[in-house]
């Protein structure tokens, strides 16, 4: 297998900005800033080569960068000039492929790609939709959102039947926020490193302050409390009794994929049970077979009160997310169908997106698949990672197709990012974890994209120890 030669520096200037901290300091670049080679990844066995179109260099082209910095945001245009200033223009199943003509194998997309892209029953069952009933009045039943919440229902935790549908996985975490207080639990308990999304009250409960400073003052009796650490969640529940909401992931994607011990959300239900609190469990990143489960919650037959739900519930098409709750959870936005609304929440387009894609999960055993291929991958990573641990790489972790590998310096990343995306690859930083490199492949990766992953994975990291060491 092939890759691509390493991108030609010329003359060598840094791009260090508060944008590009997120990932890391972002390290020497070409003067042009296009990192890429001259041609895409080599094509895999079982997919022909895709033909590189004759187009001008991305400083000729229409000026994408150019639009960012008027009209979106310096910070964005400057983080894509870096990336090398390619556009996305089309992509399906493991590929994208940007203006310029190549394409990039997508293992990252924060975790919403676990059907590919364009999976085509979620885009037939779309267009289906887009040619008969877009939206809805918001005036009459609409059936596709009822079917759409049957179909997710059916895959939740027992007693976990109130589909709240919605646009993205920060609107599920207000809903949830907003339910609590609907029960009078205006505390709530939030984990160090959790990431719950950037809106106001989800960000209150994100616990960076990177992201939470300049919004300051967020959600009032909002407590912190350490991951995988019972006994600091007791401490904070017995001073909040009868009046908590506790929020946590099953795994720690944006904190860096962190997996607690086996057990941990089993004492957190026990603990919630026992001192009157609303357990939310936020499977925006996990569910919807990311850990090789439906959901996280599952390794542990834990039932929470209130299941979030995201990303993979688009299908890569359509953006949806849901809040799902017991009935007795659920009871006041039951009752009363207009104390907390969207315009477009279940918007018929959406949820035809969700049922497709629930339907094609149970068709093609997606879950099993991403059983079977995550621990593949893990081992696989961690054997190309071997001759760079205890240096470069300080450890390879990982949970079904939620894979995380912690380097020993920040800078680290960064370099990683752009040696891999100058090879065709994309993968995703960890925001609440720096040191992170943070891996979502789909479940249906070939064979064939998976050995390329992993060779352009080794020669990256090459490329990455000497551009650190030299």
């Amino acid at each position: 297998m092939t890759v691509s030669p390493p991108y030609t520096e010329t003359t060598e200037t840094t791009e260090t900005t508060e944008t590009a901290g997120t990932i890391g300091t972002i390290g020497t670049i070409g003067a042009t800033g296009n990192t890429g080679p001259s041609d895409g990844p080599a094509a895999s066995p079982s997919e022909p080569r895709t033909p590189r179109a004759k187009t001008a260099a991305p400083a000729d082209r229409p000026g994408v960068v150019d639009l960012y910095l008027k009209h979106i945001g310096s910070g964005r245009a400057v983080m894509g000039r870096v990336m090398g200033g390619m556009a996305e223009v089309r992509s399906e199943g493991v590929w994208i492929h940007t203006d310029d003509g190549r394409r990039f194998l997508d293992f990252g997309g924060f975790g919403v790609f676990i059907m590919g892209h364009r999976h085509p029953a979620v885009v037939e069952a779309v267009h289906r939709q887009i040619d008969t009933h877009p939206l809805a009045s918001r005036v009459l039943l609409e059936p596709v959102a009822a079917l759409a919440a049957e179909a997710l229902a059916a895959h939740t935790p027992p007693g976990l039947d109130y589909v709240h549908f919605v646009n993205s996985g920060a609107e599920a975490t207000e809903a949830a926020l907003k339910l609590a207080r609907a029960h009078g639990l205006t505390s709530v308990i939030t984990t160090r490193s959790g990431f719950h999304g950037k809106t106001l009250g989800a960000l209150s409960v994100t616990a960076n302050a990177t992201y939470q400073t300049p919004f300051q003052p967020l959600l009032p009796d909002v407590t912190q409390v350490a991951y995988d650490d019972p006994a600091d969640l007791e401490q904070a529940l017995a001073a909040h009794r009868d009046r908590a909401c506790v929020i946590v992931e099953p795994v720690q994607g944006e904190g860096g994929v962190r997996i607690p011990r086996p057990g941990y959300l089993s004492q957190v239900r026990a603990l919630c049970q026992a001192y009157g609190a609303m357990l939310i469990v936020d499977e925006i990143q996990t569910g919807m077979g990311r850990l090789g489960t439906w959901w996280g919650v599952d390794a542990e037959d834990v039932r929470p009160d209130v299941l979030l739900v995201g990303k993979g519930l688009s299908g890569g098409v359509v953006p949806v997310a849901a809040m799902v709750a017991t009935a007795d959870a659920y009871a006041p936005f039951s009752r009363d169908p207009y104390l907390h609304t969207s315009t477009f929440g279940a918007s018929p387009i959406a949820c035809a997106a969700a049922l497709a894609t629930v339907r094609a999960m149970e068709e093609e055993d997606t879950v099993a698949r991403a059983a079977a291929l995550g621990p593949r991958i893990l081992t696989a990573v961690r054997e190309v990672c071997a001759p760079y641990q205890g240096g470069l790489v300080r450890e390879v972790r990982g949970r079904g197709l939620l894979i995380g590998i912690e380097f020993a310096e920040e800078q680290a990343v960064g370099e990683l990012l752009l040696e891999l995306i100058s090879r065709g690859v994309l993968v995703n930083n960890s925001l609440n974890s720096t040191r992170v490199l943070r891996l979502t492949p789909p479940a249906l990766v070939e064979d064939s994209a998976l050995d390329l992953f992993l060779t352009t994975l080794g020669a990256a990291l090459r490329g990455t120890a000497d551009r650190m060491t030299g």
